[in-house]
């Protein structure tokens, strides 16, 4: 069986919904993080259920709406997730209480809704679906792991159509946390360039990206996932190798990609990994990059994965995620790679 990307939704710092692809994206040097376009949510959820939703459960469950909507379907066989941190605001709520009260007289409601797979289940209870319900956590390749299995569940035969997503939200604590521990570019710098940056640390954001994965081809489908691998720790050097034997099982080489969606977020420490491929192996192909427009979070790389299948829909590449200036006639097959801070590195392919 093979797996086709037949809809997609995403919800991220960019306005990614009722508009044309990346029409309206806006790339602000000034940031160092990124904070989420909004939509109206009371089109989907319930004025009452939304206000006890911390954001990252209510762009989960628009953005899996956006997906079904995309493909016209009703329901499906199985929800998959990812996320690197859950619903960590709801966390950081409990945790305050837990200070504040002095340990006693705790309301249950933030603790309950503070576990990583809420977004799996409110998705679940508003569709009633009840097959396989699966919550990923495995920091920067969360959402690949997710991919992995639907991609095997679907080959196996085992589901014919499988909401897959990657989800992650910002708290303010945290936030605070990653800033003190270099995760997060200091709020000091004059510039947050992410491209040429001479500083350490990541532009921040957050997002949630959901695909309905499909057994069969149809007339809205975007792309067909051919590959997904993750790799824990790889050294730079071992990059190329790495991607070579990637794409030879596959059957294909470096000439044969159309696009390399490259992870680049601004950490002058780890950008090496990118630049030696797109100055080297990749220098004759298009070279694009995401992470200054959805900033750097665990499971970013499933906005990548959704602009990757709008470009092989529309065979256009925005000016705003260009590296180089290399085109192609046409955009068949795209390579996405991504690592955090040197470790958990994933190559996921997509073709026409």
């Amino acid at each position: 069986m093979k797996t086709y990307i037949n809809g997609i939704g995403c919800i991220s710092t960019q306005k990614t919904f009722d508009t044309v692809f990346l029409e309206e994206a806006i790339h602000d040097n000034n940031e160092n993080v990124l904070k989420i376009v909004s939509p109206a949510y009371k089109d989907f959820i319930s004025p009452a259920a939304s206000r006890r939703m911390a954001k990252g459960v209510k762009n989960g469950i628009v953005a899996s709406a956006l997906a079904m909507k995309d493909a016209n379907i009703e329901n499906v066989d199985a929800i998959i997730t990812g996320t690197g941190l859950g619903c960590i605001e709801d966390s950081e709520k409990f945790l305050k209480n837990i200070l504040d009260n002095n340990e006693e007289f705790l309301t249950p409601t933030s603790f309950i809704q503070s576990t990583h797979n809420t977004v799996g289940a409110q998705i679940a209870l508003l569709q009633q679906c009840k097959g396989y319900n699966f919550t990923y956590v495995n920091g920067a390749v969360s959402f690949e792991s997710a991919l992995i299995d639907a991609k095997m569940q679907i080959e196996g035969d085992e589901a014919n159509s499988i909401l897959v997503g990657g989800v992650d939200e910002n708290g303010d604590y945290t936030t605070a946390l990653f800033k003190l521990n270099g995760r997060i570019k200091k709020d000091t710098y004059e510039s947050y360039a992410v491209l040429n940056s001479e500083t350490s640390g990541a532009i921040y954001g957050e997002g949630a990206s959901f695909f309905v994965l499909e057994n069969e081809r149809k007339e809205n489908t975007y792309a067909k996932l051919l590959d997904v691998t993750i790799i824990n720790t790889l050294e730079e050097n071992e990059i190329e190798t790495e991607i070579k034997s990637f794409l030879k099982a596959n059957k294909l080489e470096i000439s044969d990609i159309d696009a390399l969606v490259l992870g680049f977020d601004g950490n002058v420490d780890f950008e090496i990994y990118y630049k030696n491929l797109a100055e080297n192996a990749f220098a004759q192909t298009p070279v694009l990059y995401y992470k200054h427009l959805s900033g750097e979070y665990d499971t970013a790389s499933a906005f990548a994965l959704w602009m990757a299948s709008k470009i092989i829909k529309t065979q256009e590449i925005p000016e705003i995620i260009k590296v180089n200036s290399v085109e192609k006639p046409a955009y068949n097959t795209i390579l996405l790679y991504n690592q955090l801070n040197g470790k958990n590195h994933s190559f996921t392919l997509i073709s026409k």
